[in-house]
């Protein structure tokens, strides 16, 4: 996959990415209804009002595990994230860039 547009809402960028980047302002209670989400959920429900350009889950995410966009894995989640809710750095740290992360680090 090279991107799927999700209801006009966001677009999802890989197979396997767990948040999707909005192509418009999303309101909260927007219903984004697609079958391209990662489970077998068929409607996804804004949680809060997320900007333009930012994330937004399409899974569940559990404090601790990796948030995948790109087809990549961009940082881990901070605090249980719910499909719908906007991903960013108050749930979110990025592991891009960060030389104390990488394999063999002291």
């Amino acid at each position: 996959m090279k991107g799927v547009v999700l209801d006009d809402a966001a677009v999802l960028l890989a197979d396997g990415d767990t948040v999707a980047t909005a192509i418009t302002d999303l309101e909260a209670g927007r219903t984004i209804e697609t079958e391209d989400l990662p489970d077998d959920r068929t409607v996804l429900e804004v949680a809060e009002p997320i900007a333009f350009g930012h994330k937004l889950a399409v899974t569940a995410i559990d404090a601790g595990e990796p948030i995948a966009k790109y087809g990549e894995v961009i940082g881990s989640a901070t605090e249980r994230i719910e499909p719908g809710e906007w991903v960013h750095t108050h749930n979110c740290e990025s592991n891009r860039g960060r030389g104390d992360l990488a394999e063999g680090s002291a």
